[in-house]
């Protein structure tokens, strides 16, 4: 086996990633719009989406990756506009964006056509929640789109499935229909509460960090499969294992933490940028396989179905968004205000991704009875472009259209003080549990050493409040930004002595990597708070 293809794509579509970094064009964007120029370049592979490799092994610790990320209070918070979109939204899109396409194409069935409505049907929110986190969107705006993205898959996969069953001609009544929902949404809960529990106990029991980082790569996989196994949605068990652990994090082992936290980034951005690279490298295979379609009726067929998908989304965002607050006071009273520039701005960060194409490329090329299946080069290609449509059109265009709106964005000064009362509150109840901690003779310690450990507490309150105050007028920085650059200043040079001495033989490798091991956890603590704090 070559594996030589695979690294290429890997390590490209890093490097892509990494020099979106420093361009104002978000990554995903970027990362299609050379999959697309490369697909066509000489010597580079086939690289075909293959379904039983992108559903059961990369979707799963995306999806895990973003619900660990996600707030579960938040999220049960905003339950109502979540579930209108992640279940209303794209049964609503399936169904009409199908029933367009049925009328535009000659000759396509319905259920044919019903099957691309459920493929296009799911936004994939990487992209939105990544420009929302950049400029700033409230914090309200990003829970319901990053909401929005992980339980919509569940939905239009169910869908798919039902839609294909017709196409092909199982038969698929709407008493048919009606179950497949029930049973992949309870069942895929039902597998996921099942699961949670054991499995954060089972975290909590493990002592050894590799063993307890080994059981957090599995869970995602281990959730999809139990679930698929019964018929249930895998995709909704690994949502709702991840948003328990997630919310239950804090009773884990730190050093657990620090590795899961640097491990499940690296896969997810690997992942990530693979995937969005992915998505542009099969237009040389979507293209050569139109077969009976010219291109410029191919081309027009997109252009429609791209435009009702576009136009579908508002007609159901809007009243979605208006007419229950309108009908129910305690809507009103329970929810924030908000106005019709969130709905715009909903509406149209609606851009689709992997998960669509997958799902398309996974359409068998043959009905019961050895017929081909009717329009799936056409329902391919209409797929790869509308997926292409919306992460180009939409996201280019969706930061300019929240600054054009004028949408308030976080208040960065509110959150910090926010963040400066909880640690002031904290601090207190820390201060008085290490006084209570001294008193007692069996925790006696010299001067020295109880002071440092108040000394600790000390830095800890003030931290916060520093970053409110005075901000230096040659540097810019605040005390608390100055403190944390010295500190990595400082520790940088007993890295070097340290490793100066290992040169010298003085000290050992094995020392050398005990001592760099202390220096690197103090370095992290440093920049996890500036991360945290929006910092490079």
């Amino acid at each position: 086996m070559d594996v030589t293809p695979l690294l290429m794509l890997v390590a490209g579509s890093a490097a892509v990633a990494g020099a979106a970094r420093r361009t104002p064009v978000p990554a995903p964007l970027l990362l299609v719009t050379v999959g697309l120029v490369v697909s066509y370049l000489p010597g580079v592979p086939d690289y075909t989406l293959v379904p039983e490799v992108v559903l059961p092994l990369v979707l799963p610790p995306l999806l895990h990756t973003a619900a660990l990320d996600s707030s579960y209070l938040d999220l049960r918070a905003n339950m109502r506009p979540v579930a209108l979109l992640s279940f209303g939204y794209v049964l609503f899109a399936t169904l009409a964006v199908g029933w367009i396409t049925h009328l535009l194409v000659p000759g396509l069935p319905l259920t044919a056509a019903l099957v691309l409505g459920a493929v296009i049907a799911p936004p994939d929110a990487v992209a939105a929640t990544a420009i929302a986190r950049r400029v700033g969107l409230p914090s309200r705006l990003t829970t319901v789109l990053r909401g929005e993205s992980l339980v919509n898959d569940a939905t239009a996969i169910t869908a798919y499935r039902v839609a294909l069953a017709a196409a092909v001609g199982e038969g698929a009544t709407w008493t048919h229909a009606a179950w497949e929902f029930v049973l992949a949404a309870v069942g895929g809960v039902g597998v996921g509460l099942v699961l949670m529990v054991p499995l954060h106990w089972l975290r909590t029991r493990l002592r050894d960090p590799l063993l307890q980082n080994t059981l957090s790569l599995l869970i995602p996989f281990t959730a999809y499969a139990a679930a698929e196994q019964v018929e249930a949605s895998g995709v909704l068990a690994v949502v709702v294992v991840a948003l328990y652990l997630g919310h239950r994090s804090w009773q884990v082992d730190f050093a657990t933490r620090l590795q899961e936290a640097a491990v499940w980034k690296m896969a997810a951005f690997i992942l990530e940028s693979a995937v969005f690279a992915l998505i542009g490298l099969q237009l040389r295979f979507v293209v050569g396989g139109l077969g009976e379609y010219g291109a410029g009726e191919a081309a027009w067929y997109a252009a429609a179905v791209f435009l009702a998908v576009v136009a579908v989304r508002f007609v159901w965002v809007f009243p979605a968004t208006f007419v229950p607050r309108a009908l129910f006071p305690g809507i009103r009273e329970r929810e924030p205000g908000t106005d019709w520039r969130a709905a715009v701005i909903v509406g149209w960060a609606g851009m689709r991704g992997v998960v669509s194409l997958a799902i398309a490329f996974s359409i068998p090329e043959t009905v019961h009875g050895g017929g081909a299946f009717p329009g799936r080069t056409l329902i391919l290609f209409l797929a790869f472009t509308t997926v292409i449509g919306t992460l180009v059109a939409q996201g280019l265009t969706l930061p300019a259209l929240i600054r054009a709106l004028g949408m308030p964005g976080r208040d960065f000064q509110a959150e910090t003080l926010a963040e400066a009362q909880a640690q002031a509150q904290a601090s207190r109840a820390a201060e008085q549990r290490l006084e209570e901690l001294l008193a007692d003779e069996r925790n006696a310690l010299p001067p020295p050493l109880a002071n440092r450990l108040r000394l600790v507490l000390e830095r800890r309150r003030n931290a916060v409040w520093e970053r409110l105050g005075t901000v230096n007028e040659v540097t810019g920085e605040s005390a608390d930004d100055t403190y944390r650059r010295l500190a990595r200043e400082v520790i940088g040079s007993e890295r070097a002595v340290f490793v100066k001495l290992r040169d010298a033989r003085r000290i050992d490798d094995e020392m050398l990597r005990t001592l760099l091991r202390r220096l690197d956890l103090e370095e992290a603590a440093a920049y996890r708070e500036e991360t945290a704090e929006g910092g490079p």
